[in-house]
């Protein structure tokens, strides 16, 4: 900290860790470095996530109502309760720059959303607000509602739990709207008209809340980004959705990952998608999607003019969804990423994809991990990858390739000239499979990254790599000692 003192005139960027914060003997010596900090009238960002303040968030609202040239305060995981909630809400009744505030994984509960709800109703300069993993229920979600009624710059509420889980923290709590929430949320959407972005992964709001949240995605005008991951949504809510998302006009990306929508809502779904021209990212990820739902969303992507990303990985679509899929491929000039990791597709599927791929002009990302495509699924898309020109990356992770799917990719990387990065771990592939790939990374001029990890590669194949990558300085290969 002595550091920052002598050259804190010239400092706009600052973030404090846990290590150098916690080494402070004193409780009045952790509240002189948050003033001290808070005064320098040059620093823009302050990031102090993860060091416990706890209470001395009272003294940071404090230095908050006198600066006038902070913008973005980080306090993820610091122990923040409803009553530090409540004096940063008063603080933020009176500080006009901030703009951009982190509270996730903290345990500000309903009273402390309800304080913050209070001052956004006057705030006029707060654009981002992150509330993830704060144990807020319907109370809090319905105060917040009540403030995004009237508030006019907010563009960016996050009040999922994603965070929480992607940190692994004990702070706080899960965030757990339920339907009551998103109901109340949905009459605020109906009259916002500067929310762009609004996070409500892993919140309960099932069926009902989904139904809710569509009739205002029918009227509003100004949301861009929804994430309704892991919420019990069914094919009832799967339904709703589909019929705001033929009218609306104005969403861009929707996340249903990890609900229940099956069969019966990616049907609705891509009914909606074969109208809808704005949505360009579609999540549909562990949603127990078969052939069938596969099917109707290969109709609607030959039509469709818009959607650029699909993520179907972890349903099960079989090798028939992927060839219902390889024949909208074909047709379908937008797609540029593709998930289907996880989706017993197997050779027969994989040599569906190929021949896509084959004439595919679109296409960047494909990821078919996990799919038992096995070496003959991997030979096919290797013939695929020596005319392809167009992608540059391809996740085949835990395909059992072996040796022999190894040297099928390598003589295809040998002349192809676009793909950078390639997943290709956990795939027993050993010592001979290696020295295949050296031969081509010796040749290869655009492969950046090469993914080898959990294999079955000894001393003679680490050998053969080694000295590839003398002759090559452009490509990393990841998990080489594995």
């Amino acid at each position: 900290m002595e550091s920052f003192e002598r050259n804190k005139h010239f400092v706009q960027r600052l973030t404090i860790e846990n290590s150098a914060y916690g080494e402070l003997s004193s409780t009045s010596a952790k509240d002189q470095v948050i003033s001290s900090v808070m005064a320098n009238l040059n620093l823009v960002i302050l990031d102090l996530f993860y060091n416990s303040i706890g209470p001395r968030a009272q003294a940071l609202s404090e230095a908050l109502k006198t600066n006038s040239t902070l913008t973005t305060l980080k306090l993820q995981g610091n122990s923040i309760g409803s009553n530090e909630a409540q004096a940063l809400s008063e603080a933020l009744k009176i500080n006009s720059t901030l703009t951009t505030l982190y509270l996730d994984n903290n345990s500000i509960g309903d009273n402390g959303a309800q304080a913050l709800s209070e001052t956004l109703k006057t705030n006029a300069t707060l654009t981002n607000l992150n509330l993830s993993g704060n144990s807020i229920g319907p109370n809090g979600a319905q105060a917040l509602s009540e403030a995004l009624k009237t508030n006019s710059t907010l563009t960016t509420l996050d009040l999922g739990n994603e965070t929480r889980a992607e940190f692994g923290t004990q702070d706080g709590g899960p965030n757990s709207i339920g339907p009551n929430g998103a109901q109340a949320l949905s009459e605020a959407l109906k009259a916002n008209s500067t929310l762009t972005t609004l996070n409500l992964d892993t919140n309960s709001i099932g069926d009902n809340g989904a139904q809710a949240l569509s009739e205002a995605i029918k009227t509003n005008s100004t949301l861009t980004t929804l994430d309704l991951y892991k919420n019990s949504i069914g094919d009832n809510g799967a339904q709703a959705l589909s019929e705001a998302i033929k009218v609306n006009s104005t969403l861009i990306t929707l996340d249903l990952g990890r609900n229940s929508i099956g069969d019966n809502g990616a049907q609705a779904l891509s009914e909606a998608i074969k109208t809808n021209s704005t949505l360009t990212t579609l999540k549909m990820s562990v949603n127990s999607i078969g052939p069938n739902g596969a099917q109707a969303l290969s109709e609607a992507i030959k039509i469709n003019l818009t959607l650029i990303t699909l993520d179907l990985g972890r349903n099960s679509i079989g090798d028939n969804g992927a060839q219902a899929l390889s024949e909208a491929i074909k047709a379908n000039s937008t797609l540029t990423t593709l998930e289907l990791w996880s989706n017993s597709i197997g050779p027969n599927g994989a040599q569906a994809l190929s021949e896509a791929i084959k004439i595919n002009l679109t296409l960047i990302t494909l990821d078919l991990g996990w799919n038992s495509i096995g070496d003959n699924g991997t030979q096919a898309l290797s013939e695929a990858i020596k005319t392809n020109s167009t992608l540059t990356i391809l996740k085949i992770s835990g395909n059992s390739i072996g040796d022999n799917g190894a040297q099928a990719l390598s003589e295809a990387l040998k002349t192809n000239s676009t793909l950078t990065t390639l997943n290709l771990d956990t795939n027993s592939i050993g010592d001979n499979g290696a020295q295949a790939l050296s031969e081509a990374i010796k040749i290869n001029s655009t492969l950046t990254n090469l993914d080898l990890y959990k294999n079955s590669i000894g001393d003679n194949g680490a050998q053969a790599l080694s000295e590839a990558l003398k002759a090559n300085s452009t490509v990393l290969i990841i998990g080489l000692s594995c």
